[in-house]
């Protein structure tokens, strides 16, 4: 993807007649060309979601002006340039994760800037360096979960990110940390919950005799992993499949699925809703 000089224009209102029309008919007005439209009516809510990428050269001001004149009350506009987004990695000490965003983003596959990873564990740094970019340790060993949130926090403000990846980062955030940083925290787990908690996941899975294994991305909030799930996949297993076979099936699937939800955010697909999401591929 190379359109730096694309905007995204995404809408939500209550839904109408002729929405589609009235937003692009304004913007072939004003001489914009549309490179994608997609849109989304959910029935029960009665709400219109649209995502519209174009480009020329058009007065952003006008353009949204005339949209609110038009859009029934309650509509939310937001329009902003396609641009590269600042993304920030936390990591503990399983590699999978972050070794796959790292060797995406050194072969361009993942359009952002990779402005540093942050781990409470120095087992991935010389991962990190040898991708020449820079890591912080922020130990959680031998403090309080206050004082390591308090340096991550403070570490976090400095580099200003877009968004924050929680790559096998395994650490629960407290709720006050969470409330500042959550509308930027992507994370990553087993699809297992709530099924098989705690410790051990894939063993409770094969003493289960599960049939399936998954993955599931999600934003954070302050119930942990109930967030609003961004992209999930699964795959069959059998008897076959012992734990620790699962476990490097699991592991493929975090990977697929946490780089696909970051590329979803990078290029500015996925709107929030309620507790859930409207993803337009």
């Amino acid at each position: 993807m190379n359109r730096s000089d694309s905007r995204i224009l995404l809408i939500r209102c209550p839904d109408a007649p002729g929405l589609i029309y009235k937003v692009t008919g304004s913007l072939f007005r004003m001489r914009a060309n549309i490179v994608s439209n997609q849109e989304f009516v959910d029935n029960p809510a009665s709400t219109f979601f649209m995502r519209t990428e174009f480009t020329g050269n058009i007065q952003e001001e006008v353009l949204l002006s005339e949209l609110a004149r038009q859009l029934p009350a309650g509509h939310e506009l937001d329009l902003s340039p396609l641009r590269r987004s600042k993304v920030v990695i936390l990591v503990t000490k399983e590699a999978h994760c972050l070794g796959d965003l790292l060797i995406r983003h050194r072969f361009g596959e993942l359009e952002m800037d990779l402005a540093e990873v942050i781990g409470n564990r120095s087992e991935l740094e010389g991962l990190v360096n040898d991708f020449h970019l820079p890591f912080t340790l922020v130990p959680t060993d031998g403090r309080d979960r206050e004082e390591q949130e308090a340096e991550l926090d403070d570490r976090l403000a400095s580099l200003e990110p877009d968004w924050i990846v929680l790559a096998k980062y395994m650490r629960i955030l407290s709720p006050s940390f969470v409330k500042k940083w959550g509308k930027k925290l992507l994370n990553i787990h087993h699809s297992f919950l709530p099924a098989f908690k705690g410790a051990r996941p894939y063993v409770q899975a094969y003493e289960r005799g599960v049939k399936i294994i998954g993955a599931t991305a999600h934003f954070v909030t302050e119930n942990l992993d109930e967030g609003p799930i961004l992209v999930q996949d699964v795959i069959h297993v059998d008897h076959s499949y012992e734990p620790d076979r699962l476990m490097l099936f699991g592991r493929d699937l975090e990977k697929i699925v946490l780089a696909k939800a970051l590329r979803l955010l990078l290029e500015r697909r996925v709107t929030l809703f309620r507790n859930r999401t409207v993803v337009f591929e």
